[in-house]
This record gives C-alpha cells, structure tokens and sequence, in this order.
C-alpha cells in the first residue's frame, strides 16, 4: 500500500536565490512547480548557468503526473528544456508564461514535444489526487499565479514570486479575495516567497518607475539605453510608453529581447503601436536623441549587449559619446561585483549611467516584510515554509510568521534536498535527498563537478606550469633537459633562473627515482618549490614520451 504522507521535496530556491524548484508528492503521484535557472556565482569560472539536481525526479517519473510553472522569468522557467528530456510530463502556464516557454523551447528544438497547457488564474485542474487552483499574483511581469493545491492530506498554499501592488503596470492586482477564501478554507501549509524577507515596510509599485523614466529622458541628450532582463515584459511597456511621451522610437536589441518582445505583443501582453518601433538598423541611422533601445545585460552578464558594449567586443554597434545606459533591475545576490565593474566600464566608455539607487529606474517585484505578514494573516496557514531566499531570507521569514503567532513547531526552515512530510496533520522533517548543483558549460549537462570547479579556480589564481620529459625508449632515464612551458604562473624571460634550478631539480630525481612514479615524484617536488620560491601555487602537469 502507496504511503499515505504529503511529501514536499525542494529541488531548488531553498537556501538560494534562483533555480526554483518544488515537488509535491501523495502516494503515487507528484507535480513539479517551476524549473528555474540560478546563474552562476563569481568563483564558478566558465559555467554557464546552473540548473536543479533532477535526480530524484528521474527516479519517480513515472509518478509526474504534470509540471506547473507559475510565471515567465528564467528562475522559475530556464531548466525546463534540460527537465523535459528527462521527465516528458505535460505542462501547465498561462498565457504569458506558455508564450515564453514556447520561445525557449523552439530555440532548443524541443517544441513540437512539448505537450504544453494554458491555464487562467481563476481556473483549476486535476492532477491525480491533486486539485490545483491558480490565483493571480502581482510580481514584475504579467501573467503571474500562485497555486492552491488541494491534496487528501489537506490543502497547500504556494504564493510563487508575488508582492501586493496596488498600481500594477498591467492594471491586475493581486487577487486578495482568493487568498482569503483560501485561508477561510483551512490551510495545511503555506509555502512561501522570501526573496526579500530582511526589507521593512512595503515594496514600492511599479508606478513609481514612470516618474523616474520621466526625468531620465528629459535629461538625456543622446541615446537611451535601457538594460533589464529579456522577459521583463513589464518593463518593456513601461519603456515603450515612456519613449512615446517624449518623441523617441524604440527598439529591441538582442535575439531573446526581440523574440520576447514579439511574442507579448502578438498575445496582447505588449500594447506597443507599430509606428513606434524601428528595427535596430533603422535606430542607428536616426538622431541619438530620437531612440531608445532596450536590450538585455543589467546582471553585468559578460555575453550580453550591455556586457559586450562595456568591453568594446559588441560586432552590431558600439557606445557614443553622450549615451544614457539605464540599469533598470536589482543585481542578483552574489552579481553585485559583476555588476558594478560592467557599470565602472560604461562610464569609462563616456556613457552615463543610471541605476538604482541613483534613481528609481527599478522596483522589486518580491513583496517586503509586512506584505509577507498580511500574506501570513489572509491565509492563516497551520504550518509554514518559507521558500525562494537564501538561508537568512528563510530565516528572516520564519521570525516574522512567529511575530503574527506561529509557534516554532509549526515553521519549517529548509534547505535544498530536505523532505517535509505530513502525516495526520503534523508536520515533520524526513530524510535528505539530492539537491546541490548541476553546471551548465556550453553543451555539457551535469559533466562539470566540484573537482573541475577547483582545478579551474586554482588555475585562475596560479596558472600552470607544463614539464615535457622525453625519456630513453631503452632505459627509460632522460634523453635531453626537460622543456618547461609556462601559463599565468611567471612571465618567462622573468623565470629564467627559476626554470632553470628546476630542471636541475628534475634530473636528481631522475637519477633516483623509478621510472614509474617519476612523474608523480616530479609534479609534488616542483609544486613545493614553486611555492617555496614564489608564493604561488601553480597546477604542475608533468608529460613524458619514449625516444627511440
């Protein structure tokens, strides 16, 4: 007989910002809400992106019975192409949301696959023994749901990102109602947001951006560079509107913007009359003071326009004199050293550069400490997890549940991996599971671990120092003096003497030491020399070839 316990298993976002992912499991039977992305933080060289540890999904396929992604941003939605190869279950979005997987997804050649599903906020759905029910929530881009799932352990409240605005860019604010019909219902748990659980008071609307907009191009003489995410559909009617009360055109720069762009637009997210966007050729021959382009790199991103253009690497135009650069998002925890460096290199270009706090140009879209409280009010959960937030956001959250009563019997902190289990009303915490990192580097999925991380790490910070050994085919003792090949470790007309007392360290240990664990014997002497000599540890790689 199939266990009768509401399992809650976090896969991502739960010690964390970013890869959100939660699997809700009875019996026989679980859904998947969300597949995000986490990008990668500074120390992780070369990696792309970092997406969920599917393992424990893979293992219980056969169980997912849907996935529900409850808004468009990457998050929530950029491992959904790496999930679906390996757990094809049908999806489920609104509008929006089924709008931007579908552009991620044909970019992946994996649309025609997909078994994809529009849902409404207001509506509902069945999934095995699960009612789903989807609520709209305000947060930074349209479209957005919470979920009420009702379960035979009882009901379960999850907020997805969401704050209570009452001026919402799209005119929908979140639907207090629901929620508090929900609460009047009885709720098991609620799960969530804590993105922004150590910010007092209220998060400002997304009004309050059109003001600001306002006095940046007022004050811009040139070209008006706006930098934010490429599916910050919000942020592009804002830009929009404002570019038409001032007399400017605008544009969209980059493949994922334009392709965005077009997609909400076409569904009627985006209302942008055609006489107002140009084609980015057609911005570059008009007057700088008559365009705006909007295009993607507020994270500092190196491969994106805003990236590229700080670094004099962008191949479709370059920084003018007298452009204005508007960062309009937050940098993400652990971006802020990226970010500011790419904001360092844009001023140095001649641009000026507007970002929060020097301007309102960006607002949150996580709701503040006391919308978490009027959350904690309307739905009157018997337990709480607080989800999406590193671990003193989590914590943060949970003292704030206490403050409105909730014991901490009632409150579960977690991380990644952590199972929740409910059983006959009470909550406890069960066993771990998989829940740590998966890399992204270019094509490879899961290939990068740990080790690598530190080999790259120790070469970012030393460099390598390559030995050649050409041995006697015969004796096996050195044919010739060992060549030593040099990177990121000394430069080498500097290293003379130092390569030189190094060969000759090389040819004692040759005379006294087999000739199978010369290598090995040559790699651990030479590290501790460098290091001896120069206080760095270079990575020593040691290579040898037979001579006839």
């Amino acid at each position: 007989m199939a266990s009768k316990n509401l399992r809650l298993v976090p896969l991502g976002g739960l010690g964390e910002i970013g890869k959100n992912m939660m699997s809700v499991e009875y019996g026989e039977n679980l859904i998947v809400v969300d597949a995000g992305i986490m990008f990668p933080e500074n120390d992780m060289l070369g990696i792309d992106y970092i997406i969920p540890d599917f393992r424990y999904l893979k293992e219980r396929k056969d169980k997912v019975r849907g996935i529900v992604i409850t808004h468009g941003h990457e998050d929530h939605t950029g491992a959904i192409r790496h999930l679906l190869e390996d757990i094809p279950a049908p999806i489920y979005a609104t509008k929006l949301t089924r709008g931007l997987l579908e552009v991620k997804l044909s970019r992946g050649g994996m649309l025609k696959e997909a078994k994809l599903n529009t849902v409404r906020a207001g509506e509902s759905l069945e999934l095995g023994p699960f009612k789903v029910e989807f609520f709209h929530v305000c947060h930074s881009i349209p479209d957005c749901v919470g979920l009420g799932i009702t379960t035979p352990a009882g009901l379960v409240v999850h907020t997805g990102d969401y704050k209570f605005d009452h001026t919402p860019v799209d005119g929908w604010p979140t639907d207090f109602g629901k929620l508090g019909e929900l609460g009047g219902r009885g709720v098991l748990a609620l799960l969530a947001d804590s993105t922004n659980a150590d910010e007092p008071g209220w998060t400002p609307s997304e009004a309050v951006i059109d003001p600001a907009f306002d006095a940046v191009f007022r004050e811009a003489k040139g070209r008006i560079l706006i930098g934010t995410f490429a599916s910050l559909i919000s942020r592009m009617q804002q830009a929009a509107q404002a570019a038409a009360r001032h007399g400017r055109k605008l544009t969209f720069v980059g493949t994922s913007m334009q392709e965005n762009a077009k997609m909400a637009r076409k569904l009627g997210y985006l209302d942008i009359p055609d006489e107002l966007l140009v084609t980015p050729e057609e911005a570059f021959k008009l007057k700088p003071n008559k365009v705006v382009l909007m295009c993607t790199g507020s994270q500092g991103e190196p491969s994106s326009i805003l990236g590229r253009l700080s670094t004099s690497t962008n191949r479709q135009f370059d920084l003018l004199p007298g452009d204005t650069v508007v960062l309009s998002s937050h940098p993400i925890p652990g971006n802020e050293e990226m970010v500011h460096r790419t904001i360092n290199r844009l001023f140095q270009h001649g641009a000026e550069v507007i970002y929060d706090p020097i301007a309102a140009v960006h607002v949150s879209g996580h709701a503040s400490q006391e919308e978490m409280k009027v959350m904690l009010q309307l739905v009157r959960p018997k337990f709480f997890v607080p989800i999406h937030g590193e671990l003193r956001h989590l914590k943060q959250h949970a003292a704030l549940a206490r403050e409105i009563g909730l014991q901490d019997s009632a409150i579960a902190v977690v991380e990644n991996g952590r199972v929740i289990e409910f059983r006959d009303g009470k909550m406890s915490i069960g066993e771990r599971v998989p829940g740590g990192y998966v890399f992204v580097d270019g094509s490879g999925v899961g290939d990068i671990g740990p080790k690598v991380m530190r080999e790259r790490e120790a070469l970012a910070k030393d460099g390598f120092v390559v030995i050649h050994l050409a041995l006697d085919g015969q004796n096996g003792t050195l044919a010739r003096d060992p060549e030593i090949v040099s990177k990121g470790f000394v430069f080498v007309r500097d290293a003379e003497e130092l390569f030189e007392h190094a060969r000759r360290r090389i040819k004692e240990l040759a005379k006294k030491t087999e000739p199978g664990d010369l290598k090995e014997e040559i790699e651990k002497d030479l590290t501790r020399f460098f290091y001896g000599e120069t206080k760095r540890r270079p990575m020593v790689l040691v290579f040898a070839s037979a001579q006839s």
